[in-house]
């Protein structure tokens, strides 16, 4: 197997899917790859994956369903399976969503925001130290995209994630797709968003497109980034220069030549910052 990459230097990616497996594998300039953590069977890796690990592309396990966000502690097993995950592909690190998604076994469907409130904030804590402590491999959680805000809150998301970091030391995806959309539907200041982060934390970023409905943006990673998101892309770079850049595709897939181009428009608004 060949070597891999620092840990500080993971490179331009893009999302791995059953769909685009071969493309994926045979796109040139990936550097990195990231798998839906709950479609990933430890036991059997899939062959485009493995051949990936051999050339020494780092795969990192991107949870959806652990649910950091709730009220409920973690649940051991789907830790354990993001555990089990990481050491079966070699990963640096995995990945996990700030969102509420279940109250027992009600499941919303949907990577839900969290109240941004001193006591929700004391509950996450907690969580993410037991996911922390569940873990081979650093944790890294994103900040979703949402249509709706909680009443009552008491920080603003940069607050809070930044106050997440200070007292547990997890690491940051940064979905500037997500800090857009949130732009769009909630009318927060994306710039200003980026200002209060703490970026020396980012352990990589997420880019994605979406559609529009009237005032309303979708994040549906089905379509090409818009110039907005990109431009968010640069101020972030400009800032401080992110470990790695992931695109996102989730259906709709275009062609190999359109994929290559958009991870050029990737490295162009790196440059850009």
């Amino acid at each position: 197997m060949a070597a891999d990459p620092p840990a500080d230097r993971l490179g331009v990616g893009i999302g791995w899917r059953s769909e685009i497996d071969l493309t994926v594998e045979h796109l040139p300039g990936v550097e990195f790859t990231e798998v839906v953590a709950e479609q990933v069977n430890p036991e059997r890796v899939p062959e485009s994956l493995r051949l990936m690990r051999e050339r020494g592309i780092p795969v990192i396990p991107h949870g959806v369903a652990l649910g950091l966000g709730g009220a409920e502690r973690p649940d051991l097993a789907r830790l354990d399976h993001l555990a089990a995950a990481a050491q079966a592909l070699g990963s640096p690190l995995v990945s996990e969503h700030l969102a509420y998604v279940r109250s027992g076994d009600l499941e919303a469907g949907h990577l839900l925001p969290v109240p941004r409130t001193r006591d929700a904030l004391s509950v996450i804590v907690e969580n993410v130290r037991i996911a922390l402590d569940c873990l081979p491999v650093p944790l890294a959680l994103e900040n979703v995209a949402a249509l709706f805000g909680w009443p009552g809150d008491e920080l603003t998301e940069a607050q809070f994630l930044g106050e997440l970091v200070e007292r547990t030391g997890v690491k940051l995806l940064i979905d500037v797709a997500n800090l857009y959309t949130n732009q769009v539907n909630l009318g927060f200041d994306a710039v200003k968003a980026l200002d209060a982060l703490p970026l020396e934390h980012v352990a990589y970023v997420h880019v994605a497109g979406g559609h529009g409905h009237g005032d309303v943006w979708h994040d549906t990673h089905t379509a090409s980034p818009p110039e907005e998101v990109l431009d968010l892309l640069a101020e972030l770079c400009a800032r401080h220069r992110p470990p790695g850049v992931l695109l996102e595709w989730d259906a709709d897939y275009p062609s190999d030549a359109v994929l290559s181009e958009e991870l050029d428009r990737i490295r162009a608004a790196m440059n850009r910052g």
